[in-house]
């Protein structure tokens, strides 16, 4: 036996002697054993194993976040009504201005944040991913939303999970389609730990992170979804978990119900993107520091809270009374209480909090804190749901499915926001247990996602990256034409000549030169014109040539390029044209290279054969 143990640890001096020569100065043991198992396993044993330690360390850092928010909550909860209204004025102002300070101070005041950072990671930077964004996400989200900030931790949880991901792969070295695995892998998990649904996971991994991206391999994914929910159920307590467990049988007379539900969750699905929009474009107007934006802000959302307390923090408390019947704790801590609770008070209370909730969300985000539109969707469906019930209640209907309206309006609103309908309605059936809900959840959320495609066809919260090229859509050809960079596709090593150089200079540069195309410059680089071999052919042989000057000869280019324009840009200016090469020009015209047609080409083609291997 004591042989055995030396023999493994001269194994595993020898494995960290290698690493050091390859420059890994701090090598854990754990590490040389990953590395290890790496040259020894298949490409997909690894992936599988890989997915499985992704998804448990995604899922805990999903089950700490839950945690941490969920016991502030409890804590604010405990106190009497009286300091309670104290509370939502301090902690929601306090929430959005400490975690403005932190970003400003320990992270160097770089917030990306929101799915979107995900996604131009993804299409921009190969797939890698900042370490810090491991921990920095659940700092921030942990005080934004835990002090009452009215916005969901699932996608600062997603975001953690698809750092962590990707540094696995970095760490492991593992190749482009590899890390973008395990950062959808990463990103599944939290998701998955977060409502305790690995099936929701999964599609919102293929919905929304993998969007555009060509996979074969999806068990990692799952198996990581396994991992995160499995975490979530063992370790969260049941009050922490996205579960519903009142609600109604299906019945097919209700059908009116849901088909009317799935139109009015479209409506608002629009009324919220937009309203969002035109917060972020008001706050990012605001001429100030970005700490007094978040004093700002900050008091807004306070002032919120107090009028309405359902839009303090994520809200699913609240939509857990509605699928219980307990229309007293919606409006108990409010100013409303004092006001005789009847049905039409309860009608216009859950009216202002639908139309406000919104206005919540977008401050807590846009303002200065960290959190995503996750929650607010599922909070305002299911309070649109609720609320069309009771409506519909009050005209006179009868035996309204109320639990079930409230559960569909989740996944349509969710559905019509997140533009992800698959992973509303799996969502949805896995955290109530209603797979026999799936008619009336397909209904609505699809009637609410192609509304939206009706009014977008990508999600606004995206759109502005989609046009610029930034991330992936569903235009596979795009993508890839998007992965190439501008810079590296210029021929620098041009050849060039000065408009007022003899003649002769530039028979020379034919004579000894490799190119058929030139660029003609002036004395400060400034481009002047272009020459090609074709053009000149007319007048080599010609006797009079030696009268002939290099501006006569040349001519304008059909355009010309900035290496800020991204490759879609210039293949479109290449059909436009009809030619093969364009010169690029900086800002002030100063010639820099060519680009040609047949460089772009090339590398589409390495890319296409990368991606399809």
């Amino acid at each position: 036996m004591k042989i055995h143990n030396k023999k493994k640890y001269l194994n595993f001096l020898k494995f960290k002697r290698d690493f050091q020569q390859f420059g890994i100065k701090k090598v854990r043991s754990y590490e040389i054993i990953l590395h290890w198992l790496n040259s020894r396993l298949s490409r997909s044993q690894f992936l599988i194993l890989s997915g499985i330690l992704v998804g448990c360390t995604a899922g805990l850092a999903g089950v700490l976040l839950k945690t941490l928010v969920h016991q502030i909550h409890y804590w604010i909860n405990q106190v009497h009504f009286e300091y309670q209204i104290f509370f939502y004025i301090i902690f929601p102002f306090l929430g959005i201005v400490l975690t403005t300070s932190i970003v400003l101070t320990l992270f160097k005041g770089q917030d990306r944040k929101g799915i979107g950072a995900i996604l131009y990671e993804i299409a921009q930077n190969s797939s890698i991913v900042s370490s810090v964004k491991m921990y920095s996400q659940i700092v921030q989200s942990a005080i934004t939303v835990g002090l009452g900030g009215s916005a969901g931790l699932e996608s600062p949880i997603s975001v953690t999970g698809a750092a962590i991901g990707s540094n696995f792969a970095q760490t492991y070295r593992l190749g482009y389609k590899e890390r973008t695995l395990l950062l959808a892998a990463g990103a599944t998990a939290g998701v998955a730990s977060a409502f305790n649904a690995p099936i929701a996971g999964i599609m919102f991994a293929f919905e929304i992170i993998l969007t555009g991206v060509v996979f074969s391999d999806f068990i990692p994914l799952v198996v990581a979804a396994v991992c995160g929910s499995l975490l979530s159920r063992i370790l969260l307590q049941e009050d922490i978990l996205f579960r519903f467990h009142a609600r109604e049988s299906f019945n097919y007379h209700n059908i009116p119900y849901y088909l009317l539900l799935g139109i009015i969750t479209g409506l608002y699905a629009r009324y919220f993107v937009v309203v969002s929009q035109k917060i972020e474009h008001f706050i990012k107007s605001l001429n100030v520091s970005r700490l007094r934006r978040a004093v700002i802000g900050g008091a807004a959302l306070s002032l919120l809270c107090v009028l309405f307390p359902p839009l303090f923090g994520e809200g699913y408390d609240t939509v857990k009374a509605f699928t219980n019947g307990n229309t007293n704790f919606i409006i108990q801590n409010s100013l409303f209480r004092y006001f005789e609770i009847g049905n039409w008070t309860v009608i216009i209370f859950l009216v202002f909090i639908c139309l406000l909730k919104v206005f919540a969300t977008s401050i807590t985000i846009f303002s200065g804190g960290n959190g995503g539109n996750f929650a607010p969707s599922l909070f305002a469906g299911g309070t649109l749901g609720f609320l069309f019930a009771m409506i519909c209640q009050q005209i006179g209907f009868e035996d309204v499915p109320v639990t079930n309206l409230v559960l569909v309006g989740m996944a349509g609103a969710m559905s019509g926001v997140l533009y992800a309908p698959l992973t509303a309605i799996f969502l949805i059936a896995e955290s109530s247990f209603g797979y026999d809900l799936f008619i009336p959840l397909m209904i609505v959320s699809v009637i609410s996602y192609l509304m939206a495609r009706w009014f977008s066809a990508i999600s606004p919260e995206l759109k502005a990256l989609a046009e610029q090229g930034k991330i992936f859509t569903h235009e596979h050809d795009k993508n890839i034409l998007s992965s190439l960079r501008t810079k590296d596709l210029i021929d620098k090593d041009s050849q060039i000549i000065n408009e007022e150089a003899p003649i002769t200079d530039l028979y020379d540069l034919i004579m000894n030169g490799k190119k058929n195309i030139f660029a003609v410059v002036d004395n400060n680089n400034i481009l002047k014109g272009i020459l090609t071999i074709d053009d000149l052919r007319p007048y080599i042989l010609n006797k009079d040539r030696e009268e002939l000057s290099i501006s006569k000869l040349m001519k304008a280019p059909p355009v010309t390029i900035n290496p800020k324009n991204d490759p879609s840009e210039i293949i479109q200016a290449f059909d436009d044209t009809g030619v093969w090469n364009l010169p690029v020009v900086g800002e002030n015209n100063e010639f820099i290279g060519f680009i040609s047609k047949s460089t772009i080409l090339m590398n589409y083609r390495q890319l296409l054969k990368e991606y399809s291997n």
